[in-house]
């Protein structure tokens, strides 16, 4: 059954099995029209509504791969967290801060996601690494 797991919110616990994740596939934030996103839902990995219109982080397929709009890595903290949570992120933040990579975290039920410019999630994965309880 989905998120019948036990999460945890316990800061040390969480950051000591963060167990990071890269999706192979390079990832774009677009922003289009509330109509238009109705159209893109079943592309979409994440959609968040907003005044000005609706924004969409979606897989680059590989004849979008042109251009210069920027590629984003998601990584996946497989540790199942709660919603509740307290630092965890605050932790991540502070150690991509120190090395200079851009973050936009997305926090699901079971999961959080961190979005990373492509070309650093090498850098992200190795930040994560280093985190300590």
């Amino acid at each position: 059954m989905a998120g019948s797991a036990a999460s945890t919110s316990d800061l040390r616990a969480l950051l000591a099995a963060l167990d990071p994740a890269v999706d192979p596939v390079p990832k774009r934030f677009i922003h289009v029209s509330h109509e238009r996103a109705r159209e893109r839902m079943g592309e979409a990995l994440m959609m968040f509504r907003e005044d000005e219109g609706t924004t969409l982080i979606v897989d680059v397929t590989e004849d979008d791969l042109s251009g210069d709009r920027m590629l984003w890595a998601c990584i996946t903290l497989r540790v199942q967290s709660s919603l509740t949570a307290v630092g965890m992120m605050a932790a991540v933040s502070a150690a991509f801060a120190k090395r200079g990579i851009p973050c936009n975290p997305v926090s699901a039920f079971l999961h959080d996601h961190l979005f990373v410019p492509w070309d650093r999630r090498e850098d992200a994965l190795d930040a994560l690494s280093h985190l300590t309880p």
